[in-house]
Protein backbone atom coordinates (compact mmCIF):
# COMPACT_ATOMS: atom_id res chain seq x y z
CA UNK A 1 0.00 0.00 0.00
CA UNK A 2 1.30 3.44 -0.98
CA UNK A 3 0.58 6.27 1.44
CA UNK A 4 1.16 9.99 1.62
CA UNK A 5 4.31 9.24 3.61
CA UNK A 6 5.83 7.77 0.46
CA UNK A 7 5.41 10.97 -1.57
CA UNK A 8 8.15 13.49 -2.26
CA UNK A 9 6.98 16.88 -1.06
CA UNK A 10 5.49 19.31 -1.79
CA UNK A 11 2.68 17.34 -3.42
CA UNK A 12 -1.02 17.79 -4.16
CA UNK A 13 -3.39 15.37 -2.46
CA UNK A 14 -7.12 15.20 -3.22
CA UNK A 15 -9.44 13.70 -0.62
CA UNK A 16 -11.94 11.58 -2.52
CA UNK A 17 -14.76 11.92 0.02
CA UNK A 18 -14.82 15.72 -0.26
CA UNK A 19 -14.32 15.57 -4.03
CA UNK A 20 -17.27 13.22 -4.44
CA UNK A 21 -19.45 15.38 -2.21
CA UNK A 22 -18.56 18.56 -4.12
CA UNK A 23 -19.35 17.00 -7.49
CA UNK A 24 -22.65 15.64 -6.22
CA UNK A 25 -23.67 18.97 -4.66
CA UNK A 26 -23.06 20.85 -7.90
CA UNK A 27 -24.79 18.19 -9.99
CA UNK A 28 -27.87 18.51 -7.78
CA UNK A 29 -27.89 22.29 -8.19
CA UNK A 30 -26.93 22.34 -11.89
CA UNK A 31 -27.63 18.97 -13.51
CA UNK A 32 -26.19 17.83 -16.83
CA UNK A 33 -26.22 20.60 -19.46
CA UNK A 34 -26.91 23.34 -16.90
CA UNK A 35 -23.23 23.22 -15.96
CA UNK A 36 -20.21 23.80 -18.18
CA UNK A 37 -17.35 22.91 -15.78
CA UNK A 38 -14.36 25.20 -16.10
CA UNK A 39 -11.26 23.03 -16.40
CA UNK A 40 -8.93 25.95 -15.61
CA UNK A 41 -9.59 25.26 -11.93
CA UNK A 42 -8.24 21.69 -11.88
CA UNK A 43 -6.34 21.23 -15.16
CA UNK A 44 -6.69 17.47 -15.39
CA UNK A 45 -8.37 15.53 -18.17
CA UNK A 46 -8.79 12.56 -15.83
CA UNK A 47 -10.75 14.71 -13.41
CA UNK A 48 -12.79 16.12 -16.29
CA UNK A 49 -13.51 12.57 -17.43
CA UNK A 50 -14.66 11.71 -13.92
CA UNK A 51 -17.04 14.69 -13.88
CA UNK A 52 -18.51 13.68 -17.24
CA UNK A 53 -18.91 10.02 -16.28
CA UNK A 54 -20.44 10.63 -12.86
CA UNK A 55 -22.81 13.48 -13.57
CA UNK A 56 -23.19 13.76 -17.37
CA UNK A 57 -21.57 17.18 -17.70
CA UNK A 58 -20.19 16.81 -21.23
CA UNK A 59 -19.74 20.46 -22.21
CA UNK A 60 -16.59 22.02 -20.79
CA UNK A 61 -15.17 25.51 -20.53
CA UNK A 62 -11.48 26.29 -21.09
CA UNK A 63 -9.34 29.34 -20.40
CA UNK A 64 -6.38 28.56 -22.68
CA UNK A 65 -5.65 26.98 -26.02
CA UNK A 66 -3.52 24.38 -24.22
CA UNK A 67 -6.57 23.33 -22.21
CA UNK A 68 -8.63 23.14 -25.40
CA UNK A 69 -5.98 21.06 -27.14
CA UNK A 70 -5.60 18.71 -24.20
CA UNK A 71 -9.32 18.15 -23.80
CA UNK A 72 -9.78 17.59 -27.53
CA UNK A 73 -6.91 15.10 -27.79
CA UNK A 74 -8.25 13.19 -24.77
CA UNK A 75 -11.63 12.56 -26.38
CA UNK A 76 -13.43 15.15 -24.27
CA UNK A 77 -14.33 17.43 -27.17
CA UNK A 78 -18.11 16.98 -27.35
CA UNK A 79 -18.62 20.69 -26.68
CA UNK A 80 -15.60 22.83 -25.77
CA UNK A 81 -15.82 26.57 -25.24
CA UNK A 82 -12.77 28.82 -25.19
CA UNK A 83 -14.10 31.43 -22.79
CA UNK A 84 -11.31 33.85 -23.62
CA UNK A 85 -10.46 35.80 -26.72
CA UNK A 86 -7.47 34.67 -28.79
CA UNK A 87 -5.54 36.02 -31.75
CA UNK A 88 -3.59 32.79 -32.37
CA UNK A 89 -4.96 31.81 -35.79
CA UNK A 90 -2.57 28.89 -36.25
CA UNK A 91 -3.35 27.02 -33.04
CA UNK A 92 -7.04 27.84 -33.17
CA UNK A 93 -7.03 26.66 -36.78
CA UNK A 94 -5.80 23.22 -35.77
CA UNK A 95 -8.68 22.95 -33.35
CA UNK A 96 -11.13 24.28 -35.92
CA UNK A 97 -9.98 21.64 -38.40
CA UNK A 98 -10.78 18.77 -36.03
CA UNK A 99 -14.13 17.58 -37.32
CA UNK A 100 -14.76 15.29 -34.35
CA UNK A 101 -14.50 18.17 -31.87
CA UNK A 102 -17.08 20.89 -31.32
CA UNK A 103 -15.36 24.23 -30.72
CA UNK A 104 -16.97 27.49 -29.65
CA UNK A 105 -14.91 30.64 -29.16
CA UNK A 106 -15.70 33.82 -27.25
CA UNK A 107 -15.38 36.98 -29.36
CA UNK A 108 -15.77 40.63 -28.36
CA UNK A 109 -14.37 42.61 -31.31
CA UNK A 110 -14.10 42.67 -35.08
CA UNK A 111 -10.52 41.40 -34.73
CA UNK A 112 -11.43 38.30 -32.72
CA UNK A 113 -14.32 37.54 -35.06
CA UNK A 114 -11.91 37.66 -37.99
CA UNK A 115 -9.47 35.34 -36.20
CA UNK A 116 -12.27 32.84 -35.63
CA UNK A 117 -13.21 32.99 -39.31
CA UNK A 118 -9.64 32.58 -40.52
CA UNK A 119 -9.14 29.65 -38.13
CA UNK A 120 -12.12 27.81 -39.53
CA UNK A 121 -14.06 27.93 -36.27
CA UNK A 122 -17.72 27.50 -36.98
CA UNK A 123 -19.38 28.67 -33.76
CA UNK A 124 -18.90 31.66 -31.45
CA UNK A 125 -20.50 33.38 -28.48
CA UNK A 126 -20.52 37.14 -28.06
CA UNK A 127 -18.63 37.98 -24.89
CA UNK A 128 -20.34 40.84 -23.05
CA UNK A 129 -18.81 42.90 -20.23
CA UNK A 130 -21.30 42.93 -17.34
CA UNK A 131 -19.29 44.57 -14.57
CA UNK A 132 -15.86 42.98 -14.45
CA UNK A 133 -13.46 45.22 -16.41
CA UNK A 134 -11.80 42.43 -18.33
CA UNK A 135 -12.79 41.01 -21.72
CA UNK A 136 -16.22 41.55 -23.23
CA UNK A 137 -17.87 44.16 -25.41
CA UNK A 138 -20.26 46.82 -24.09
CA UNK A 139 -23.80 45.36 -24.04
CA UNK A 140 -24.97 47.86 -26.66
CA UNK A 141 -22.39 46.56 -29.16
CA UNK A 142 -23.30 42.88 -28.86
CA UNK A 143 -25.96 42.89 -31.59
CA UNK A 144 -23.66 44.59 -34.11
CA UNK A 145 -20.87 42.06 -33.45
CA UNK A 146 -23.32 39.19 -33.78
CA UNK A 147 -24.43 40.53 -37.15
CA UNK A 148 -20.82 40.81 -38.34
CA UNK A 149 -20.08 37.28 -37.18
CA UNK A 150 -23.13 35.94 -38.99
CA UNK A 151 -22.21 37.83 -42.16
CA UNK A 152 -18.78 36.18 -42.05
CA UNK A 153 -20.29 32.73 -41.94
CA UNK A 154 -20.11 32.04 -38.22
CA UNK A 155 -22.94 30.59 -36.15
CA UNK A 156 -23.58 32.74 -33.10
CA UNK A 157 -24.70 30.37 -30.34
CA UNK A 158 -25.60 33.16 -27.94
CA UNK A 159 -23.89 35.33 -25.36
CA UNK A 160 -21.44 34.99 -22.52
CA UNK A 161 -20.90 37.30 -19.54
CA UNK A 162 -18.96 36.82 -16.34
CA UNK A 163 -20.11 38.48 -13.12
CA UNK A 164 -16.69 37.86 -11.64
CA UNK A 165 -16.70 41.10 -9.70
CA UNK A 166 -19.02 39.55 -7.10
CA UNK A 167 -18.13 35.84 -7.12
CA UNK A 168 -16.35 36.09 -3.78
CA UNK A 169 -18.58 38.60 -1.98
CA UNK A 170 -19.30 37.13 1.44
CA UNK A 171 -22.65 38.89 1.90
CA UNK A 172 -25.18 36.68 0.06
CA UNK A 173 -27.73 39.45 -0.45
CA UNK A 174 -25.22 41.90 -1.89
CA UNK A 175 -23.92 39.13 -4.13
CA UNK A 176 -27.44 38.33 -5.30
CA UNK A 177 -28.21 41.98 -6.04
CA UNK A 178 -25.04 42.37 -8.11
CA UNK A 179 -25.79 39.18 -10.04
CA UNK A 180 -29.24 40.50 -10.89
CA UNK A 181 -27.78 43.83 -12.04
CA UNK A 182 -25.12 42.14 -14.15
CA UNK A 183 -27.45 39.59 -15.67
CA UNK A 184 -29.96 42.30 -16.61
CA UNK A 185 -27.23 43.68 -18.88
CA UNK A 186 -26.57 40.24 -20.34
CA UNK A 187 -30.30 39.65 -20.85
CA UNK A 188 -30.55 42.87 -22.86
CA UNK A 189 -27.68 41.76 -25.06
CA UNK A 190 -29.13 38.28 -25.48
CA UNK A 191 -32.47 39.69 -26.55
CA UNK A 192 -30.69 41.37 -29.46
CA UNK A 193 -28.21 38.60 -30.28
CA UNK A 194 -30.44 35.56 -29.88
CA UNK A 195 -29.22 31.98 -29.70
CA UNK A 196 -29.71 29.13 -27.25
CA UNK A 197 -26.71 29.82 -25.02
CA UNK A 198 -26.45 32.24 -22.12
CA UNK A 199 -23.17 31.24 -20.52
CA UNK A 200 -22.24 32.91 -17.24
CA UNK A 201 -21.62 32.47 -13.55
CA UNK A 202 -19.17 30.60 -11.42
CA UNK A 203 -18.85 28.80 -8.12
CA UNK A 204 -19.86 31.81 -6.04
CA UNK A 205 -23.03 32.55 -8.04
CA UNK A 206 -24.05 29.12 -9.32
CA UNK A 207 -27.17 28.95 -7.16
CA UNK A 208 -28.38 32.53 -7.63
CA UNK A 209 -27.83 33.15 -11.34
CA UNK A 210 -31.27 32.46 -12.77
CA UNK A 211 -30.58 33.83 -16.27
CA UNK A 212 -27.73 31.60 -17.41
CA UNK A 213 -28.58 28.47 -19.35
CA UNK A 214 -25.19 27.11 -18.29
CA UNK A 215 -22.88 27.97 -15.40
CA UNK A 216 -19.11 28.17 -15.91
CA UNK A 217 -18.02 26.94 -12.47
CA UNK A 218 -14.71 25.22 -11.69
CA UNK A 219 -13.44 26.05 -8.21
CA UNK A 220 -16.26 24.03 -6.60
CA UNK A 221 -14.47 20.82 -7.57
CA UNK A 222 -11.46 21.24 -5.26
CA UNK A 223 -12.23 24.54 -3.48
CA UNK A 224 -9.89 26.87 -1.60
CA UNK A 225 -9.93 29.11 1.46
CA UNK A 226 -11.00 32.16 -0.53
CA UNK A 227 -14.27 30.56 -1.65
CA UNK A 228 -14.69 28.77 1.68
CA UNK A 229 -15.37 32.19 3.23
CA UNK A 230 -18.76 32.07 1.49
CA UNK A 231 -20.73 30.21 4.12
CA UNK A 232 -23.75 29.68 1.87
CA UNK A 233 -21.84 27.40 -0.51
CA UNK A 234 -22.21 23.60 -0.05
CA UNK A 235 -18.64 22.82 -1.13
CA UNK A 236 -15.66 21.96 1.06
CA UNK A 237 -11.91 21.95 0.39
CA UNK A 238 -10.93 18.65 -1.22
CA UNK A 239 -7.32 19.49 -2.07
CA UNK A 240 -4.33 19.89 0.21
CA UNK A 241 -0.70 20.69 -0.42
CA UNK A 242 1.26 18.04 1.43
CA UNK A 243 4.57 19.14 2.94
CA UNK A 244 7.26 17.82 5.27
CA UNK A 245 8.39 19.52 8.46
CA UNK A 246 12.09 20.22 7.94
CA UNK A 247 12.74 22.38 11.01
CA UNK A 248 10.97 22.90 14.33
CA UNK A 249 11.49 25.16 17.33
CA UNK A 250 9.95 23.75 20.50
CA UNK A 251 8.59 25.66 23.43
CA UNK A 252 6.33 28.66 23.96
CA UNK A 253 6.28 30.92 20.92
CA UNK A 254 7.74 28.12 18.82
CA UNK A 255 7.28 27.40 15.16
CA UNK A 256 7.86 24.82 12.50
CA UNK A 257 8.97 25.12 8.88
CA UNK A 258 7.48 23.06 6.04
CA UNK A 259 9.09 22.47 2.65
CA UNK A 260 6.32 24.12 0.58
CA UNK A 261 6.48 27.83 -0.14
CA UNK A 262 5.77 30.39 -2.81
CA UNK A 263 6.63 27.91 -5.56
CA UNK A 264 3.97 25.51 -4.27
CA UNK A 265 1.12 27.95 -3.54
CA UNK A 266 -0.62 30.73 -5.42
CA UNK A 267 -0.51 33.71 -3.08
CA UNK A 268 -2.68 36.31 -4.82
CA UNK A 269 -5.54 35.60 -2.40
CA UNK A 270 -3.32 35.42 0.65
CA UNK A 271 -1.51 32.78 2.67
CA UNK A 272 -2.52 29.14 2.64
CA UNK A 273 -4.22 27.76 5.72
CA UNK A 274 -2.32 25.18 7.79
CA UNK A 275 -4.20 22.17 9.13
CA UNK A 276 -1.85 22.36 12.15
CA UNK A 277 -1.03 25.80 13.55
CA UNK A 278 -1.24 29.21 11.92
CA UNK A 279 0.79 30.34 8.92
CA UNK A 280 3.27 33.04 9.89
CA UNK A 281 4.76 33.67 6.45
CA UNK A 282 5.77 32.00 3.20
CA UNK A 283 9.12 32.26 1.43
CA UNK A 284 10.38 30.69 -1.78
CA UNK A 285 10.74 27.10 -0.56
CA UNK A 286 9.32 27.29 2.97
CA UNK A 287 6.24 28.08 5.00
CA UNK A 288 6.75 29.05 8.63
CA UNK A 289 3.88 28.11 10.93
CA UNK A 290 3.43 29.24 14.52
CA UNK A 291 2.78 26.29 16.78
CA UNK A 292 1.96 25.94 20.46
CA UNK A 293 3.91 23.27 22.36
CA UNK A 294 0.89 20.99 22.63
CA UNK A 295 0.76 20.62 18.86
CA UNK A 296 3.83 18.42 19.18
CA UNK A 297 5.12 18.89 15.63
CA UNK A 298 8.47 17.24 14.95
CA UNK A 299 11.00 17.25 12.13
CA UNK A 300 9.92 14.66 9.58
CA UNK A 301 6.17 14.97 10.22
CA UNK A 302 3.84 15.37 7.26
CA UNK A 303 1.57 18.44 7.37
CA UNK A 304 -1.01 19.80 4.94
CA UNK A 305 -2.20 23.20 3.77
CA UNK A 306 -5.32 24.44 1.99
CA UNK A 307 -4.38 26.98 -0.71
CA UNK A 308 -6.10 30.34 -0.88
CA UNK A 309 -6.53 30.21 -4.69
CA UNK A 310 -7.00 26.80 -6.25
CA UNK A 311 -6.53 27.46 -9.98
CA UNK A 312 -2.94 28.79 -10.07
CA UNK A 313 -1.90 26.51 -7.19
CA UNK A 314 -2.77 23.41 -9.21
CA UNK A 315 -0.91 24.87 -12.19
CA UNK A 316 2.33 24.80 -10.17
CA UNK A 317 2.22 20.99 -9.82
CA UNK A 318 2.35 18.00 -12.15
CA UNK A 319 0.27 15.39 -10.32
CA UNK A 320 -2.93 15.02 -8.31
CA UNK A 321 -2.72 12.20 -5.75
CA UNK A 322 -6.16 10.88 -4.83
CA UNK A 323 -6.29 9.69 -1.24
CA UNK A 324 -8.60 7.92 1.18
CA UNK A 325 -7.26 8.69 4.60
CA UNK A 326 -3.51 8.37 4.08
CA UNK A 327 -3.70 5.75 1.32
CA UNK A 328 -3.05 6.84 -2.28
CA UNK A 329 -5.66 5.19 -4.48
CA UNK A 330 -4.88 6.86 -7.81
CA UNK A 331 -2.63 9.45 -9.44
CA UNK A 332 -3.87 11.82 -12.14
CA UNK A 333 -1.58 14.05 -14.21
CA UNK A 334 -2.14 17.80 -14.23
CA UNK A 335 -1.92 17.62 -18.01
CA UNK A 336 -3.69 20.88 -18.91
CA UNK A 337 -1.00 23.19 -17.55
CA UNK A 338 0.45 25.98 -19.68
CA UNK A 339 -1.02 28.16 -22.38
Amino acid sequence: MTTIHDLPTPALVVHTRELTANLAAMAAARPAAELRPHVKAFKSTELAREIAARHHHHAFCCATLAEMEGMASSGLGDDLMLANETLDVERLGRLGAARDVRITVAVDSLETIEVARLAGVREVVIDVEVGLPRCGCPPAEAARLAEVATDRGLLVRGVMGYEGQCQDWTDPEKRRAEVERSMALLAEAHAEVGGDVVSAGGTGTHAINSLATEIQAGSYVLMDTHYSRLTDLPFRPALRVLATVISARAGAGGWYVADAGLKAFAMDHGDPSADIGHVFFCSDEHTTVSAEPELDVRVGDRVTFVPAHIDPTVAKHELLHLVEGEEIIDVWPVDLRGW
